[in-house]
């Protein structure tokens, strides 16, 4: 499974380390599943997790966060942005998101922000679901 993991998840990991996204960056970070990353993505996840109040949350330092992130960044498969696909969101940090799965050619995005999504994976052919149902679909 190719998987696009939305910033949200990844801060949820961080805020709660017994969740569904905690267990699921586990299992994608031991293999199970490939973890696609644009260079966009990867400075969101940056600037996102270093965040005092999120920081703070995980009772996690600058140099805790900076382990998590290097760890990710070592089994990601890049993605290289060849085209946008602009406007298909009304929020550009969506954007990004949707457009690391479409040219990374994901089968999912992870998130639990679907509201925002308004159906546009879909017409990409890409699912979009929450970490509890990938967890459990990777796991069957």
């Amino acid at each position: 499974m190719r998987l696009v993991v939305d910033t949200d998840v990844v801060v949820a990991a961080m805020r709660s380390p017994s969740g569904a996204s905690a267990a699921l960056l586990s299992l994608l970070l031991t293999g199970n599943g490939v973890w696609l990353l644009s260079v966009a993505m990867a400075l969101e996840y940056e600037a996102i997790c270093m965040l005092a109040d999120h920081r703070l949350a995980a009772n996690a330092s600058a140099g805790d966060v900076t382990n998590l992130l290097d760890t990710i960044f070592g089994v990601i498969e890049p993605v290289e942005v060849h085209y946008q696909w602009r406007p298909q969101l009304s929020d550009s940090g969506d954007e990004i998101v949707l457009e690391a799965a479409v040219n990374g050619r994901a089968d999912v995005i992870v998130s639990f922000n679907h509201r925002d999504y308004k159906g546009a994976p879909g017409r990409f052919g890409i699912a979009l679901r929450t970490p509890g149902e990938v967890l459990r679909e990777i796991r069957k």
